[in-house]
């Protein structure tokens, strides 16, 4: 949602307005597409990463406050929980400096937020949803101090008008209610942005809805939640559940879901504005001084406020992004369907991964979307997110077919044709993409290792199961900071 917001009390005339203010909005990005107004020039790529912060003994601690004030850098943003962060990497060119130059960007600052950290007594992991975490741990004692997400909160169980169900049926099984949205908090992610020319926003968000499930596959990293085993990335079912502000009788009634992977490939993003402004009411009919319409006469860049903070309560898998840099405009692709870390290393592979390939497929003369329901690319992300590297996913020409093999055989070399087209050499695409070959063929990403260790020392060694989730998410710190990625790590 990105933007701090008062606390306060909505009026139904404050809901009238945001929707007047919201489809005036919408008309004024038509015109400033119609009128070719964005930045296209020298395309920019960004990154955020979300974390959980522990103790020594790799429990959750609720001191993110405490935490941002000690690094002190604006970098560094509170997300929904007190136990998590996030940092946002300043956007650049792709090619900028190298990838080795990006990667020790990101290690420095998480490096030196990690030392900060540590000295009062608390530790950054980067991990999907954090073993340890137990069901006590997310009460409405642990959102975040911001009133936005309490905000939020009281806004979605209005909606609601009951307690929220969570059920995820996996290796084991949970079921359990809350009263907060606290245990979306458990979801901690990495996010790519892409920004793209207008004209190209289309293809490039239909490659990535394409690839979603792919990317979960060989990147899942998020097997427990609340002391249970349940799917590879069960980050993917409770953030659909914890958000949802829909009882049961909306459902049936066939009401779309504020997570949403959508329901049709689009030709322009106008058309994922639009259905946002369409299918759903505002959780934060909050209202600015500007008239678009009029900044927009005097020549002016507008900031569409109302547009983009409802667009940011839509959560889509891939999200549009409107923004103005400098009175100039540009749109983006928010990838978001991936977990944090494992390790840097394994974020900047799977980044090269997923910005060689969308481009490779949007080159394409006969795009894969055209090839492909998209029926079929929403079942292969929930395929993914429960059966991780091992599932079997489905591709055009190739039907169904195990995640590595269809990786190794054919989407890995569109993957180097399209980092090629952006301007990466062998010499920095063979390492990065290197890693996400060596995955496939060990079969081998965070989830599995997460998965192995557990039983290891649960089955094995014969700890009991929260010792064993200590002991499993300590070892996992110690070879995040090593920097090796998780197919290399010993289970031991």
């Amino acid at each position: 949602m990105g933007r701090d917001v008062p606390a306060l009390t909505f009026t139904r005339d404050d809901r009238r307005r945001f929707r007047d203010r919201t489809r005036a909005s919408l008309d004024v990005l038509a015109r400033m597409l119609r009128e070719a107004r964005f930045d296209a020039d020298w395309p920019r790529v960004g990154l955020e990463i979300e974390l959980n912060l522990v103790d020594g003994t790799a429990r959750p601690v609720m001191r993110g406050s405490e935490v941002l004030e000690a690094i002190a850098d604006p970098a560094w943003s509170s997300e929904l929980g007190r136990f998590n962060l996030e940092i946002n990497i300043p956007p650049r060119r792709l090619t900028e400096g190298g990838p080795d130059t990006w990667e020790e960007e990101i290690r420095k600052a998480l490096n030196h937020a990690e030392e900060k950290a540590a000295a009062i007594g608390a530790h950054l992991v980067m991990i999907g949803t954090l073993p340890t975490l137990e069901r006590e741990d997310v009460n409405r004692g642990a959102l975040s101090e911001n009133p936005r997400y309490h905000l939020l909160n009281d806004q979605i169980f209005a909606a609601r008008g009951e307690d929220l169900l969570i059920e995820i049926d996996g290796v084991e099984r949970l079921r359990t209610y809350a009263d907060t949205i606290t245990p979306e908090a458990a979801c901690t992610s990495t996010q790519f942005h892409l920004q793209v020319a207008p004209e190209q926003f289309a293809a490039y968000w239909n490659a990535a809805q394409a690839i979603a499930g792919v990317q979960v596959a060989l990147a899942a990293n998020s097997p427990f939640l609340f002391g249970k085993e349940l799917w590879s990335e069960t980050r993917i079912p409770l953030f659909e559940q914890t958000t949802d502000t829909r009882p049961d009788e909306i459902k049936v009634q066939g009401v779309r879901p504020r997570v949403w992977f959508g329901e049709r490939w689009i030709t322009s993003v106008f058309d994922l504005f639009e259905e946002n402004t369409r299918y759903f009411p505002a959780l934060l009919p909050l209202c600015e001084d500007e008239d678009p319409e009029e900044t927009l006469d005097r020549g002016e860049t507008p900031h569409l406020a109302e547009l983009t903070l409802h667009n940011g309560t839509v959560y889509r898998w891939n999200r549009p992004v409107y923004a103005v840099v400098d009175g100039v405009p540009h749109l983006r692709v928010e990838n978001r369907v991936l977990p944090a870390g494992p390790t840097v290393a394994d974020v900047m592979s799977n980044g090269a991964f997923y910005y060689g390939l969308v481009r490779a497929l949007v080159d394409e003369g006969r795009p894969v979307w055209t090839r492909m329901s998209f029926a079929a690319a929403e079942e292969n992300l929930h395929t993914a997110a429960r059966r991780g590297i091992d599932a079997e996913l489905f591709w055009p020409g190739t039907g169904q077919v195990p995640a590595t093999e269809l990786v190794l055989r054919r989407l890995l070399p569109l993957a180097h044709r399209g980092l090629e087209a952006l301007g990466l050499d062998a010499q920095w695409r063979e390492p990065l993409l290197g890693i996400v070959e060596q995955r496939c063929v060990a079969a081998r990403n965070g989830a599995v290792w997460q998965a192995e260790m557990f039983h290891h020392l649960h089955d094995i060694a014969h700890l009991d199961r929260p010792a064993a989730l200590r002991r499993m998410t300590g070892q996992y710190i110690d070879f995040m900071h090593l920097n090796a990625p998780a197919h290399t790590w010993p289970v031991e």
